[in-house]
């Protein structure tokens, strides 16, 4: 055979006739030599990843195939979402329980879509009224010592009472209140003790806890 007729590797010069190679940049190699000089190493096991092999690559990191898994729980991390941390590649459960936030109330991790009051994360269901129990997520509610409570439990709670129907006032509802002597009304409820007339903006008399109109308090 003539040296026109030779169909050599370019690094070893063995024949590549009736051999498996492979090219790189218009040259041949014969697999043996390709994979010495050219082959990823794994990550996992640290072996080169030869020709036969499946190269899976996650920023400029090499695995084979049967070397990309979750490196705390091993589940394979092939066409599956995982994460990264500290170098590290786990899957989505594992990163979540080593990483994620947990719930102030129930301690499991919380996804997306959770709650985040005073800094700390809640899960949706578990973020509730700490009067009722009732859930507070999209609803309205307020607060004391950090603790949060439904706008009703608050009011019952912690609101001042009107003296006219007992029942409390709180701005947080929009209500509006007179005050006087440290007593409140809902100003709806601010009327004369004997004929009703309302007294916003009027004047007005007392007897003894009593409040009246100028005109049944001349009366009396």
């Amino acid at each position: 055979m003539s040296t026109s007729e030779r169909f050599d590797c370019h690094y070893c010069k063995d024949s590549l006739l009736g051999k498996k190679y492979i090219m790189k940049e218009d040259t041949q190699y014969c697999t043996k030599c390709y994979e010495n000089l050219f082959a990823n190493c794994c990550e996992g096991c640290s072996s080169p990843i030869g020709c036969n092999c499946k190269d899976l690559s996650y920023k400029d990191r090499h695995w084979h195939e049967q070397c990309f898994k979750c490196a705390k729980c091993s589940r394979s991390l092939v066409e599956k979402a995982f994460a990264a941390k500290d170098d590290l590649l786990l899957c989505t459960e594992c990163h979540a329980n080593d990483y994620s936030s947990k719930c102030s109330t129930c301690k499991k991790t919380v996804m997306p879509g959770g709650v985040t009051y005073q800094d700390k994360p809640w899960h949706r269901e578990c973020f509730l009224c700490i009067g009722c129990r009732k859930q507070l997520s999209g609803q309205r509610f307020t607060s004391r010592e950090n603790y949060p409570y439904c706008l009703e439990c608050f009011s019952n709670l912690y609101a001042k009472k009107c003296v006219g129907c007992t029942k409390p006032i709180t701005s947080l509802a929009g209500a509006k209140y007179i005050s006087f002597e440290e007593r409140q009304w809902h100003s709806e409820c601010f009327t004369c003790m004997h004929c009703s007339v309302s007294l916003v903006g009027r004047g007005f008399l007392t007897q003894r806890d009593n409040i009246l109109c100028t005109d049944c308090g001349r009366e009396k």
